[in-house]
């Protein structure tokens, strides 16, 4: 995640309003579900990727740096490399079932491949 100002992450460019207060992102008061109540659905990808195929794993609910912990986690299980961002974790390859089995180990029971 880039280290830009607040406002520039939201969009904002310019208001003429002399009392305009900028309100910080809902990510800030969003909290991280325990893992067994989070839904998580792992899916094989390919759509503009030039033709590479992707492990997504989406429907994490919490924060982005969260995001990023649990997708680090699973890419060192894998052996592969990966990102997270836009609330879903990518891990390079087809790596579905490696993914199911570290999430289930670690308490993510709720989780499924679509």
């Amino acid at each position: 995640m880039s280290k830009k100002n607040i406002a520039d992450q939201a969009g904002f460019v310019y208001s003429t309003d002399p009392n305009f207060q900028f309100k910080r992102s809902s990510d800030e008061a969003l909290v991280t579900l325990e893992p067994a109540k989070q839904n998580l659905v792992i899916q094989l990808d390919k759509k503009q990727r030039g033709g590479k195929t992707v492990t997504l794993i989406t429907g994490f609910s919490g924060t982005e740096n969260d995001l990023e912990v649990l997708a680090k986690q699973l890419k060192n299980f894998c052996g592969t490399g990966g990102s997270a961002k836009d609330g879903e974790a990518i891990v390079q390859g087809d790596q579905r079932d490696k993914v199911l089995l570290w999430l289930q180990k670690n308490g993510y029971i709720k989780s499924k491949k679509k």
